[in-house]
């Protein structure tokens, strides 16, 4: 997994809304992914929280099609000692409104030494490295 990035919910849900401000950011960023040939990796989290955003912003049909067109994608699943040490993490910044989700991932990157693709500050202050 040297070549890989760990995605955050942010940029795959702006992929998939042409509204969104990070639309077009979005787009490049994934070309630029696939010119590289870098893996994708999706934690499940982050696609139950994708999906859940796709299913409640833009439908029920978007919300399908999105889930078929993310089956390229790595997915892994957090263990339960991530979900310990990113409850551990949220505690230590407990003046952040971080989610749990981006905790989860942030510690997965850590794990699994990965960047992680988002336009989300919190894993700055976080200390991951960020994909840019």
């Amino acid at each position: 997994m040297n070549h890989a990035v760990l995605a955050d919910a942010g940029p795959l849900y702006a992929v998939v809304d042409p509204d969104d401000s990070q639309h077009r950011r979005a787009v490049r960023e994934m070309e630029r992914l696939d010119e590289e040939r870098r893996e994708i990796v999706v934690a499940y989290s982050t696609l139950l929280e994708t999906y859940s955003l796709i299913l409640f912003r833009l439908g029920k049909s978007t919300a399908t099609d999105w889930l078929i067109d993310i089956a390229d994608a790595s997915l892994i699943n957090p263990s339960p000692e991530d979900y310990r040490l990113a409850a551990a993490k949220l505690r230590g910044l407990a003046d952040q409104p971080i989610t749990l989700f981006d905790a989860v991932a942030a510690t997965l990157a850590t794990r699994l030494r990965l960047q992680v693709w988002t336009y989300d500050h919190h894993f700055d202050v976080m200390r991951v490295p960020v994909w840019r």
